[in-house]
């Protein structure tokens, strides 16, 4: 009987323990999904009072030039809908590779730092100054290819345009010189 009572003490301490150790790893796991959450570029526009002066998360994909002032930088960011700038230390910027263009899909990063709803230090924008910048997915550069049939159109055009042209001229007298 004895036994028995030190076999079912060993378990309610073995599944204690267990409960000890795996709360805080929860606790961990919902802290960061919490804190990890990005919000979109039309939420910090349309709720600007609410997140003004609150440290926020965003995530867009860089375009345009990264521009250097001083120690710090201008990097645009773009999440299909809106364009946000992101004022960061020059360390930071550093560390982008591709920034969005013509011949160019920019790096997506996630940037964490204060929303400003209308930033004194910047004539009044809308901006984050971020303390952190973390490249989800490196750019890359666009290969535009040109279908075969725009070629042909486009030649077809043009033919039509100096064909135009010339009946044009011929009309004015310019292919009578007398």
């Amino acid at each position: 009987m004895k036994q028995l009572k030190n076999y079912e003490l060993r378990i309610m301490n073995c599944r204690r323990n267990k409960i000890i150790f795996i709360f805080p790893f929860v606790f961990f796991l919902w802290f960061l999904a919490c804190f990890s959450e990005t919000i979109s570029s039309t939420e910090l526009i349309n709720s600007a009072k609410q997140y003004d002066g609150k440290e926020i998360g965003y995530k867009g994909e860089v375009i345009g030039d990264v521009m250097v002032r001083g120690k710090f930088a201008w990097v645009n960011t773009n999440d299909s809908k809106n364009a946000i700038g992101i004022w960061l230390p020059q360390a930071l910027a550093k560390e982008i590779s591709y920034t969005g263009s013509y011949k160019e899909k920019g790096d997506i990063v996630e940037a964490k730092g204060i929303f400003n709803r209308a930033c004194i230090e910047h004539g009044g924008d809308l901006d984050i100054h971020a303390s952190t910048l973390q490249i989800i997915q490196k750019g890359e550069k666009v290969e535009e290819i040109i279908s075969p049939h725009k070629i042909k159109v486009a030649i077809a055009f043009l033919i039509i345009c100096l064909t135009l042209t010339v009946i044009y001229f011929i009309r004015l007298g310019y292919g009578n010189r007398s």
